[in-house]
């Protein structure tokens, strides 16, 4: 800031306004909060895959320590029940837990503890119980919780900044579902096996985490990849020769082979599967011969 600039910084109790050179007046207070909050709800949302609701249930009181037999501490993020009855606990890692910890530290800095706030449950249409909850604001003397339209006009404005620095980003918009189907992308494209993931999500069925995960034919060939290495790995060397030059030249002679010997079947129809089968079991088609 110039000493231009810092003669038009002008403090009004806890905001600081600066007033630019073409006139416009800025609430840093605000810009900071907004921007400090966005951050918060975007690296948690990213980190754990939790849903929006569960977002704001957070509190000082979901930050849990697990000491492991080798003595290591290890961070627990404990999540509030939402869709289902049980709650679940998520390992934080050491970015997540710098995440968390900021909220708190922001809290605490000047009131020493997080004040104790009632948050609106639109779904129960009441109140909840006095709790230290991590993603409360303050206007004026009064205090509340984040609401979910909120968190989703934070990421609304977020987007459409980043679109006026990148015109590739025009019209790009995200919802706080949207991190959630990352997050579980990211795990199981990553190796963790999929009943893991869905712990994680709090997912009562593996077919439900199925449906978020985005699977790209590279990550097929990847994870297979590394599948046939570790089975390797338990074998003796000699069991697993390189292939030869004319091996080679045999399989592709046979795949030449089959394509030029494969003829359409005569008199078979296509007809789609049946409605009523499960997704999970119904075929894309099926054949009848007419």
């Amino acid at each position: 800031m110039t000493a231009a600039g810092v003669e038009g910084l002008v403090v009004k109790g806890a905001a600081q306004t600066y007033q630019g050179g073409h006139g416009q007046k800025i609430n840093i207070s605000a810009e900071e909060g907004q921007a400090f909050w966005t951050w918060a709800a975007v690296e948690v949302l990213r980190l754990t895959g939790i849903r929006h609701e569960e977002l704001l249930e957070l509190s000082h009181l979901s930050i849990r320590q697990y000491r492991q037999p080798n003595a290591e501490v290890v961070g627990l993020l404990v999540v509030a029940p939402s869709k289902s009855d049980r709650e679940r606990v998520i390992p934080m890692s050491p970015e997540l837990l710098h995440v968390i910890a900021e909220p708190v530290r922001r809290h605490t800095a000047n009131l020493g503890s997080i004040p104790l706030v009632r948050r609106w449950d639109t779904h129960e249409r009441e109140h909840s119980d006095p709790l230290p909850h991590l993603f409360q604001y303050t206007t004026g003397p009064l205090r509340g919780v984040f609401s979910t339209s909120r968190v989703a006009k934070l990421l609304h404005v977020a987007c459409a900044a980043a679109a006026k620095d990148r015109p590739e980003f025009e019209g790009l918009s995200f919802t706080p579902h949207d991190f959630r189907r990352i997050f579980a992308t990211d795990l199981v494209n990553n190796g963790l096996p999929i009943h893991i993931g869905a712990a994680l999500l709090g997912h009562a069925y593996l077919q439900t985490t199925r449906g978020y995960v985005a699977v790209f034919d590279e990550d097929v060939v990847r994870h297979y990849q590394m599948h046939m290495a570790s089975r390797r790995a338990l074998r003796p060397e000699h069991e697993y020769s390189p292939v030869t030059d004319a091996e080679w030249d045999d399989s592709k002679n046979t795949s030449i082979n089959a394509k030029s010997n494969s003829a359409p079947a005569v008199g078979l129809t296509a007809h789609p599967a049946p409605t009523s089968t499960p997704a999970s079991v119904a075929p894309c088609r099926t054949w009848t011969r007419e």
